[in-house]
This record gives C-alpha cells, structure tokens and sequence, in this order.
C-alpha cells in the first residue's frame, strides 16, 4: 500500500496527537543557511520579523542601507532603516518586486516617480520611507538613484534572499503598468480615476513574476537562494468588491499555490510554512492579537522557533532549535508594526 511507510508527519490523527502538531517536521529545507552567509529580506510588514531574528542570533543578515551610528533606533526606523535590508519599505506584491529588480538590472528610475503633499515631494515607489518629504522632484530622483545602487550591489552579493509574500491587490498606473505599495492618495499623491486602476493579481502573474524575479537575480548572482514565504496577515481593507474575508482568503491562496510551485521548479528555491503556522486550524487562532489580524509576538515566536531550528547551523552548535531572543524594546516594537505598514493605514479610511 503506498501510505504504508509513511512518516507519521503524514497523517493528520498522528500530527494530532503529538505535541505542537508535530510542527518541526512542517519543514524540511533543500539547502543550508550557516552563519557566514548574507541573508536578504524583502516583503510585507510580516518579513521585517525575520531581519530583527537573523540581527538578534548574530548572522549574516545584510543591511545594504543602514542608518547613520549617531540616529536612534525608533528614529531610524520612521525613516526607513534597520528594517529589511534596504530602504525600499514595504514590498506587498510580487511585481512590486519584480520591477524594482528590473530596475537594478537596467539602472532605471522610472518617469513619475515623485508623488507631492503639502509642497512636498515623496518617492511613489517607496512613500513611507522619508515621512516628511524631500525638497523637489529632482532631490526624489536622486534619492532614488542612490537607493537603487544599494539594492543592485544587494543582490549581487546575498548569498539568500528571504521575500515574504503580502498581496494580490495592488494600484497600477493606467498608462505605464508600474505598481504601486500603497493607493495614491494614501500616503501622498492624488488619486486620479482617468490615471489608476485597481488590479487584483491572478495565479498566472504571480506565478510568471517570481520565475522572473529568479531569473533576473540569478543573471547577476548564479547562486543566490531564495526562501518565499507567505505573510498571515489579512488584509485590513479590499478594493476587490468582495467581502474582506473572502478577499484576504483569494489573496493568501494564490501567493501560497505560487510560492510552493516555484520551490517544485526551482532548484536552490524552498517555501517556508510562517503561514500555515498562524493561521492553521490546529492552532485555533491562538497566535492573533483580538483584532484577529496582528500577529501576537509567541506566534512570532513559534515561526522562528522552526526557522532556527531547521537551519541549527545559525544556531553556533546549540542544537536545540530554540530561536534567539530579542530584547524589550524589539519585543514592545513587535505591536507597533503597523506603524510601519502602509497597507494597516487604510484603516483610517473605514467608515466610523
């Protein structure tokens, strides 16, 4: 019989009955991570977890735009800084990603970047990153160029680049294609319905944009890594017309299905389970704060606790799989992270 010898992690009744769900078997990686690697983050509000993790246990995780020694921590982070591995803020979508991998590979800042408020001009591409704004469309320009030259010497140089997938629901300009984190309008620029729309991704983008995003990044760096995961937070509000939950349950589905596809057809690719964790019917919600959307720290917690522990080697030896500990102020900034996470700000827009 073929589920004769089969491993107990196999059979749902045997999982029950072991402690945790047996979650130590939910993931077996294809290759190593040791503590001499350079480790890259990018994606959702859930993947700046994994950079404050790799920071506290002492790896090899790759800042390529830290901030200046003399700028405080809480002040750092409101610009920007020490929280994935460059200043690009929250990257939502998988073609979020892919452009601005494109645009390292081709050295390109794209026309109509710099969106205005109040006299004030913001990169449109990344709006969160300078809270009060530069000077002038050309000091945005600028900015990004700079900003793309350390991404590009980024990718060319990591060893494993984390991405952590967030949407399927993003704002594209109507006459160029080029997405956006947040809507106009959001965080700056104007919302303009003649010059935006709304564009939901199906499986088939998201599936072509990370064999793409693969493909460009190993045409720069053949052995470069990847570990997609995908993030557990819903959504906080949909354009999609449809009912919150069932936009936040399309959204997951798809980034899940193409994340797991691209690890089948990829060698040196591996999906990474941080969503099942949280959201699994094993474990009952247990792991959300009562908005059922933020991610209380023991669920963090946990998620690490199988990262550390499938790759014992960032562990310096202590094969116990216990993840590191992070100090108090990381754990108090833990509930604030939606303070740096455009997409909870549409929350303001809800009706009272």
């Amino acid at each position: 019989m073929p589920y004769s010898n089969l491993p107990d992690h196999a059979f749902w009744k045997l999982c029950r009955g072991a402690e945790d769900f047996d979650i130590l078997n939910l993931f077996h990686p294809s290759f190593d991570i040791t503590p001499d690697m350079k480790i890259g983050t990018i994606g959702s509000c859930f993947a700046q977890h994994i950079g404050r993790f790799l920071k506290a246990a002492g790896a090899g995780f790759y800042d390529a735009e830290p901030a200046p020694p003399s700028v405080p921590d809480a002040v750092a982070k409101t610009f920007g800084f020490n929280i994935f591995s460059a200043r690009y803020g929250n990257v939502y979508t998988t073609r979020q990603c892919l452009e601005l991998v494109n645009d390292c590979v081709t050295n390109t800042v794209p026309a109509g970047v710099a969106w205005q408020k109040d006299g004030r001009f913001y990169d449109a591409l990344r709006p969160n990153v300078e809270p009060h704004g530069l000077d002038s469309p050309a000091h945005v320009r600028e900015a990004r160029r700079a900003h793309l030259r350390n991404v590009t010497k980024m990718f060319a140089e990591l060893d494993v680049l984390v991405f952590t997938l967030g949407l399927t629901e993003t704002w594209q300009d109507v006459d160029t294609g080029r997405v956006f984190p947040t809507a106009p309008g959001t965080i700056a620029g104007t919302y303009d319905a003649a010059k935006h729309r709304f564009w939901n991704m199906r499986y088939p983008d998201v599936r072509a944009d990370l064999d793409a995003i693969i493909m460009a990044l190993r045409a720069v760096n053949p052995n470069l890594k990847f570990l997609f995961t995908v993030s557990p937070v819903p959504l906080t509000a949909t354009a999609s017309d449809r009912h919150v939950l069932q936009a936040t349950t399309y959204s997951k589905s798809v980034l899940r299905a193409a994340a797991q596809d691209a690890a089948e057809d990829h060698d040196g690719v591996d999906y990474f389970p941080s969503f099942e964790i949280i959201t699994g019917a094993p474990f009952a919600g247990q792991f959300y704060e009562d908005n059922l959307r933020s991610v209380k720290p023991e669920g963090v917690d946990t998620v690490m606790y199988l990262f550390f522990a499938s790759y014992k080697a960032l562990m310096n030896g202590d094969m116990t799989g216990q993840a590191p500990k992070v100090d108090a102020a990381s754990d108090a900034a833990q509930a604030q992270d939606d303070l740096i996470c455009e997409e909870a700000m549409l929350e303001a827009f809800a009706k009272s």
